[in-house]
């Protein structure tokens, strides 16, 4: 089993996925989906965490040399300071938006300019929080190297909102992986794993026909 299709596995065996076709979920954004992907689970399990760690930091050797990791708050906070810790680097984490009390601050931890950041998610569905965080980072002078992140769910708008942002960016696993994984352990019907892919080629449409 290649590594895409093996984190996938074990995010289903952890239910840090849960997939649900017939009565689907509802995101923060509205949208109805018959999946839900929560990668904090993974921090209740050490063995599955450490796995998961040692491939992100496989991954992160392929972007080429790193100063800084930066967690996206709040999923990626956890994930990202586990890399750092992994690979002896200093860790920074970039809120969506400044505290309004303290030092209002919208990057937690010390950076220097031009430093080569590595920004890690815990997800990537459009791709919207993840590309916040770069140019927040950006705007202190920092050089991304790229995006990293556990899963995908391997939407168009996010391959065009990173190629339009000129950032890198790469995932352990993703929803095809997830989908192969899921029928070949009987997680899912025929008609179930069609309703996925249905939802894939079109999620708005998919939610609409819910409401």
């Amino acid at each position: 089993m290649n590594v895409a299709r093996e984190i996938a596995a074990r995010l289903l065996q952890i239910k840090a996925i849960k997939l649900s076709p017939k009565q689907p979920f509802t995101w923060a954004s509205g949208l109805k989906s018959p999946i839900y992907c929560d990668n904090r689970v993974l921090l209740s399990y050490p063995h599955i965490r450490n796995f998961v760690v040692e491939r992100l930091v496989e991954k992160a050797t392929e972007f080429g040399p790193i100063d800084v990791v930066a967690g996206v708050a709040t999923a990626g906070i956890p994930h990202g300071a586990l890399i750092a810790d992994r690979m002896g680097l200093p860790f920074i984490y970039v809120r969506s938006k400044a505290k309004e009390h303290g030092r209002q601050n919208l990057i937690e931890g010390e950076v220097s300019p031009g430093q080569k950041v590595l920004v890690v998610e815990d997800l990537i569905s459009t791709g919207g929080s993840s590309l916040q965080a770069v140019e927040s980072l950006k705007d202190e002078n920092l050089t991304i190297v790229g995006v990293i992140a556990i899963f995908s769910y391997q939407f168009p708008k996010a391959q065009h909102a990173f190629a339009e942002a000129n950032c890198k960016f790469d995932t352990l696993s993703n929803y095809q992986a997830l989908l192969e994984v899921a029928q070949s352990q009987h997680y899912i019907s025929a008609d179930e794993l069609q309703t996925l892919r249905n939802w894939s080629a079109d999620p708005s449409a998919w939610s609409q026909s819910f409401r």
